[in-house]
């Protein structure tokens, strides 16, 4: 059963009236709805390319949270090869929020690290939805030094409203762990590539996200407060959550003019979640050119580049 978006009203009834008509004809082979069904459809198709043409701030917001969407572990099952998780940060414990581990990607030994959300109940309770604890950070941390010392590539897939804010992440040390991965990640002489698949929210995004390259999909968003976060600071309202999506500039298109990410990978009509494999193999070809870009480029180049990335972004005059 698909799941249907707040502005996606209209392109359900429509899509559930074509569906009604040929389970009527499958209880009565008799009927002949298919010209009715298809007509139908033909409405539905131009519809959803009308919505999804015309996306604000706020829509792609909620795409980029949809349940169906495909997660970092769709991602890795689909994309990479011999793929062996590794667990725990050596310190606390496993935090479940973040997978990561030794795998291969198009032949290519690499390590891969993403927030995983979860896609029913019992699973996104498993992964905190997605919201990593120190311990996940310092996990991510240790597989970056794992892929320093053996100098492989690291890909990172990032889907996360932001670091778990629970008092005892605080207490173990949340901030601090936030601040090393995202050190280590300006620190190791390997390419580093990061894909914003849904959300890439705050802190707990960009301690996997200093990369030397960013690619997010079309219809992702990355930011340093959730829209509703913004909206109840500044205006003590999160119901001027569509106000804040626009003034936060978080759409792929804004960030890519802004040159914070530098590449926007297209989805299918309708969002990654209408056609999963077809928006997989795209972030795996991204990923693969991405790869070829920094092969031939020494690890200490790599760094020196990397945070000069980093030190010039602002710079360009649609940040002001």
């Amino acid at each position: 059963m698909r799941n249907y978006l707040e502005f996606e009203k209209g392109l359900a009834e429509i899509e559930g009236k074509a569906e009604e008509l040929r389970a009527m004809a499958r209880q009565n082979p008799e009927m002949d709805v298919e010209e009715e069904a298809s007509a139908l459809d033909a409405k539905a198709e131009t519809l959803l390319r009308e919505l999804y043409g015309e996306l604000t701030p706020w829509r792609k917001c909620q795409v980029a949270r949809h349940p169906d969407r495909p997660h970092c572990k769709d991602y890795i099952e689909a994309l990479f090869q011999e793929y062996t998780p590794l667990a725990g940060d050596r310190n606390f414990a496993d935090d479940h929020a973040v997978m990561g581990g030794l795998a291969r990607f198009n032949d290519r030994p690499v390590v891969v690290i993403g927030h995983e959300k979860g896609h029913d109940t019992n699973s996104r309770i498993e992964r905190n939805f997605g919201m990593a604890r120190p311990e996940g950070y310092r996990k991510a941390t240790r597989l970056m030094e794992l892929a320093d010392r053996f100098k492989l590539p690291v890909i990172t897939i990032i889907d996360t409203q932001g670091a778990y804010p629970g008092k005892g992440a605080e207490e173990r040390g949340q901030s601090e762990a936030i601040a090393r991965a995202t050190e280590k990640c300006l620190q190791i002489g390997v390419p580093l590539i990061s894909v914003i698949i849904g959300e890439g929210g705050s802190g707990g995004a960009v301690a996997f996200a200093a990369a030397d390259k960013l690619a997010m999909l079309e219809h992702s968003v990355y930011s340093v407060i959730s829209p509703e976060g913004c909206a109840a600071i500044l205006w003590k309202d999160s119901e001027k959550m569509r106000e804040a999506a626009e003034a936060l500039r978080l759409t792929a298109q804004d960030l890519a003019k802004l040159s914070v990410a530098d590449i926007v990978i297209s989805e299918p009509v309708g969002g990654a979640h209408r056609a999963r494999e077809d928006a997989i193999s795209s972030v795996g070809e991204a990923i693969e050119n991405l790869l070829k870009e920094l092969e031939d480029t020494d690890g200490e180049t790599l760094v020196r580049q990397r945070r000069q990335r980093f030190l010039d972004l602002g710079k360009s005059p649609l940040a002001l």
